[in-house]
């Protein structure tokens, strides 16, 4: 909690309880329905929180963007980045059910009313987004195939509509085929060794119709 105060200082006070509330929300609901490791549990805040919190250094979502959380998993990069942004429109999909029960529960117990999720596979969404997000589901690629027909056209940031992609290590291969990405270090704003090879990937899309 400390590290997201001193990287975010002009939270409300409501965002720091919901932040906060993170920890004993996902004790709970892991210890019911297993979303993280135990590991990670104890690094909630470092290896989950924080880490989601990568693409807010990269860009801050304009009030009545939308945002598509993909693979989200136990709700990450989503919960940590709709805190945060509760102007802003979250999508959260995952195709296992009992992990979108735990986003639903935790985004109750939060009181977010910026978050809609769903046990939903992308290809199937018909909606379109400003940006799409992910915490390392898949290959590039792979990623990019599911997701290019769903980006909006209008313009609202200065950075391109398109991917935001938290990822690590060695990423040359896999972006070979997109010379338009653009890796950002998060070693460059966080200090902890666990983001010594995270990166969040920024990969322009164009509007597809």
């Amino acid at each position: 909690m400390e590290e997201i105060l001193k990287q975010f200082p002009d939270l409300s006070d409501n965002q720091i309880l919901q932040f906060q509330k993170l920890q004993s929300l996902y004790e709970d609901w892991n210890a019911k329905i297993n979303v993280i490791s135990r590991k990670d549990i104890d690094e909630l805040y470092t290896r989950h929180v924080l880490h989601s919190l990568g693409i807010a250094k990269i860009i801050e979502f304009r009030p009545g963007s939308k945002i598509m959380d993909v693979g989200t998993g136990g709700g990450f990069p989503g919960i940590p980045l709709a805190i945060l942004h509760p102007e802003v429109d979250f999508y959260l999909i995952d195709v296992i059910a009992k992990k979108i029960k735990v986003v639903n529960e935790v985004a109750a117990g939060l009181g977010l009313k910026n978050v809609k999720a769903e046990q939903k596979r992308a290809e199937l969404v018909k909606q379109e987004f400003d940006f799409i997000v992910s915490r390392a589901v898949t290959n590039m690629p792979d990623f990019v195939s599911w997701v290019d027909d769903k980006v909006s056209k209008k313009q609202n940031h200065e950075l391109a509509n398109g991917i935001l992609y938290l990822k690590g290590g060695d990423l040359t291969e896999e972006l070979k085929a997109f010379p338009k990405a653009t890796e950002y270090n998060l070693s460059d704003f966080f200090t902890d060794e666990f983001f010594e090879t995270k990166k969040v990937v920024h990969l322009p899309l164009k509007y597809k119709k």
